[in-house]
């Protein structure tokens, strides 16, 4: 049986200042967050709404490191989309939530199944738990997500908006 999702930083400073981190567990009523992801959090200040959320949210479980693949090395991630490919990879079958384009592409090529945000907000939005994406959408768009408007329009075509 597959562990929880482990996710990455930006998934969670996204949804957070979007306020809309509760999407998240439209994926599973767990999220592992490894101890690398945390540290670049908490990174930010005590101040930080993503920093508050880590702290605060019962649901999101801070798992310690394993070993990174070999496999990794020859991938320019930072140290939280390593830990948690590490994580996912290590534990098979495990949903790996991520954002960054290089580290989408270390995960298939390792096999390990992923989502990102946007992935989030359209299962989200399939669930009914949100009415419609294109709000969650221009909400993470102002809060600095980058989202070029082929890609917007390719999400509200998928979510029937």
């Amino acid at each position: 049986m597959p562990t929880a999702p482990v996710t990455d930083a930006s998934p969670l400073i996204y949804l957070a200042r979007a306020d809309g981190l509760w999407l998240a567990q439209v994926i599973a009523p767990t999220i592992l967050v490894p101890r690398a992801v945390a540290e670049e959090l908490e990174a930010k200040g005590q101040n930080d709404v993503a920093v508050q959320a880590l702290r605060g949210t019962p649901w999101l479980q801070i798992v310690e490191p394993v070993p990174p693949p070999p496999e990794t090395r020859r991938w320019d991630l930072g140290r939280g989309e390593a830990a948690v490919l590490a994580w996912a990879h290590s534990h098979p079958g495990t949903l790996a939530i991520l954002d960054d384009a290089q580290a989408r592409r270390c995960a298939k090529s390792l096999q390990v199944p992923l989502i990102g945000t946007l992935g989030i907000v359209l299962r989200a939005r399939s669930a009914g738990l949100i009415p419609a994406a294109r709000p969650v959408l221009k909400r993470l768009v102002a809060q600095g997500m980058y989202l070029s408007g082929e890609v917007i329009e390719k999400a509200l075509a998928l979510a029937e908006e």
